[in-house]
């Protein structure tokens, strides 16, 4: 198969995932030779057209790991809108050091399902959107440098006689397993569903937390209004230039410290090839 254009695709609400999507697509797209194309499905205007490739297309696609799965809000975009006729794709996700559990067997599956035909995938820690202090800063430089090992060996696969026969490995149970459930001290269930940041008095009214919302869950006539659901991917709390927006359920901060407590440690990358 000719191989004509290496694609970019992400949904990457704080930046994290897309860093890595696309330094590895332009890692592979410099290997080979080839044009790189950025499709960003982050806001969801983009989610309500097909996203259509085919043959000679290599689609480097890219989500963050929501309790250890693909989000379950991008699942109707992902089976129904994404087609892949025949082209390559290279699953990615990005977690915030934890684990990533079955996210990336999760992708690599829905993206087979679409008509692609997977050739590698790819783990990388991204800071977790709770948190300033969890895998804060990263993608780091040292992770970069790994994406760019991965994005090459991609490049080296296709061009040493590789042919498609099967879903390529990654790591994660296949059936796929339940989502994560944060727990308090006694084992109970906490419940975050629900939760949506706070406003504060420094709100300056900018409208940018609208902006970036990925669900188009924020008002743009006040902003202290939601009229939609609210994935706690924290875009518009990390992004508000005057850092007024902010949770204060003690459910969601017992979570958000938990995590920053028992993995403060630094997770790494894990690829497949």
């Amino acid at each position: 198969m000719e191989l004509k254009k290496i694609w970019a695709m992400y949904f990457s609400p704080t930046g994290g995932t897309e860093k890595v999507v696309r330094g590895t697509a332009e890692a592979l797209a410099a290997k080979l030779g080839l044009p790189v194309e950025v499709y960003d499905f982050t806001l969801p205007g983009v989610r309500e057209t097909d996203a259509v490739f085919g043959e000679g297309d290599i689609v480097v696609c890219g989500t963050p790991v929501i309790a250890g799965r693909v989000p379950n809000v991008l699942l109707p975009y992902l089976t129904g809108k994404v087609k892949g006729n025949g082209a390559l794709a290279v699953p990615m996700v990005s977690f915030g050091n934890r684990n990533f559990d079955d996210a990336l067997i999760e992708l690599r599956n829905i993206l087979e399902e679409d008509g692609f035909r997977t050739v590698a995938g790819g783990a990388f820690v991204s800071e977790h959107s709770f948190s300033k202090t969890l895998a804060a800063g990263r993608p780091d430089e040292k992770d970069m440098a790994i994406v760019k090992e991965f994005g090459e060996k991609i490049a080296e696969k296709l061009t040493s006689g590789w042919e498609y026969t099967e879903p390529a490995y990654v790591k994660g149970c296949d059936p796929i397993r339940p989502y994560f459930k944060p727990q308090d001290r006694n084992g109970e269930h906490i419940d975050i569903r629900k939760v949506k940041p706070k406003v504060s008095d420094d709100c300056c009214g900018c409208g940018l937390c609208a902006e970036v919302c990925p669900m188009g869950s924020i008002s743009r006539e006040n902003v202290k209004e939601y009229v939609g659901i609210c994935i706690k991917c924290c875009a518009c709390v990390k992004k508000c230039p005057t850092g007024a927006r902010y949770y204060d359920d003690p459910g969601y901060i017992y979570h958000k410290e938990e995590l920053e407590e028992l993995y403060a440690r630094r997770a790494e990358p894990e690829y497949f090839v």
